[in-house]
């Protein structure tokens, strides 16, 4: 009796371990969808976990380090660590903080499905910006900034559905 208890036992966790796996991916499809969404609607937020310069080994960051995309607005608040070619005027403004209404945008599919790859060059900063922005459809992404005046960096993140504008 104990044996045939056993097997039921083990035969429930299977099932209930399978249900929690359709779920999962329920909810990983889910996701995927709503990146796409947001994605090809220029409508989405980045949020950078690390920081990696050509100088400086990676660094974890603390939170609300951010690229803000929509249709007509990029806002940046990203920090920089690595060599700049020259010093800003105001010590204050330093990192990569930005907010441009004009630029160029370009928006191409990766080679995988899931997979998108935009660049931004802003035309109203006092100097060129280009960003290369790579994103996968379970949320995570990197950004690459070129500045002239400054080594480029990269940053690893997420696709942060819900921030408040």
């Amino acid at each position: 009796m104990m044996k045939k208890h056993t097997a039921y036992f083990f035969l429930l966790v299977i099932l209930l371990s399978g249900c929690r796996s359709v779920q999962s991916a329920f909810k990983n499809d889910q996701k995927a969808l709503n990146i796409r969404a947001k994605v090809e609607a220029f409508d989405f937020t980045f949020e950078a976990l690390t920081a990696q310069s050509m100088r400086f080994n990676q660094v974890h960051l603390s939170p609300d380090y951010t690229l803000k995309v929509t249709k007509d607005t990029l806002t940046a608040y990203l920090p920089y660590f690595g060599q700049a070619y020259t010093a800003p005027l105001n010590s204050t403004e330093g990192g990569i903080k930005f907010t441009s209404t004009k630029f160029d945008r370009k928006l191409v599919l990766g080679k995988r499905p899931g997979n998108w790859k935009i660049t931004f060059k802003t035309l109203d900063t006092p100097d060129p910006l280009v960003l290369f922005l790579e994103i996968w459809d379970n949320g995570t992404a990197h950004l690459n900034v070129n500045d002239p005046n400054r080594q480029s960096i990269s940053f690893d993140g997420s696709i942060v559905m819900d921030i408040a504008r």
